[in-house]
């Protein structure tokens, strides 16, 4: 039987298999968790509600109220669903608008993190994400319970709980800090000044 290499007498060998190992550990990941990522994204917006954020990415209030016009459509698509009468796959078409509205309620979530470290002026849009949220939420309330979507609409639910405290609290901070900074009259011409909103890919 041939002798086992050991690490002390051949320490290459194993730490080039560390390296291995490692990379293999960090690809397995990659092939995880990005498709994943990306197919959660891709079926939140359409292909021209996409558009419509990168016509808006420079102009981050507007884009934020263009976010809340999306949760709205799919709150009235969920309504749409049972104001008709009742049709084979209504309970999955429930599952995957729940769905949906997460994502892009997430979406808008991590913008509203991001924009406020940056101190970007989005003070006129927050009062309305957060009137926004007890609409939302009581329309997502208003389907009967079925377990094939209930899991999906607690998690809705708990990403509108997630953006109204967060839109909240950024909404006081902003106010003190622009007491503090009021920002400038003159229209900014530098393209960095407001930084783009994220657009899902």
């Amino acid at each position: 039987m041939r002798p086992i290499p050991s690490a002390r007498r051949h320490p290459q060998i194993f730490r080039k298999s560390a390296f291995a190992l490692i990379a293999i550990s960090l690809f397995l990941c990659i092939l995880t968790c990005i498709p994943v990522r990306a197919q959660i994204r891709d079926s939140a917006l359409s292909e021209a509600e996409i558009e419509k954020v990168r016509e808006l990415r420079y102009y981050p209030p507007d884009c934020v109220l263009l976010y809340a016009k999306f949760l709205d459509l799919r709150t009235q698509e969920i309504h749409d669903v049972y104001a008709k009468p009742r049709r084979p796959g209504r309970e999955q078409d429930t599952h995957d608008l729940l769905e949906q509205f997460t994502s892009i309620a997430d979406e808008l979530l991590d913008n509203l993190d991001d924009y406020g470290p940056r101190h970007v002026d989005i003070r006129k849009a927050l009062p309305k994400i957060i009137e926004a949220t007890d609409r939302w939420a009581s329309a997502l309330k208003s389907p009967p319970d079925n377990e094939t979507y209930d899991v999906a609409r607690k998690v809705a639910l708990e990403s509108i709980r997630d953006l109204r405290e967060s839109a909240t609290e950024l909404a006081a901070s902003q106010s003190t800090w622009f007491k503090a900074h009021p920002p400038s009259k003159q229209p900014s011409q530098n393209p960095d000044a407001a930084p783009p909103i994220d657009i899902p890919r």
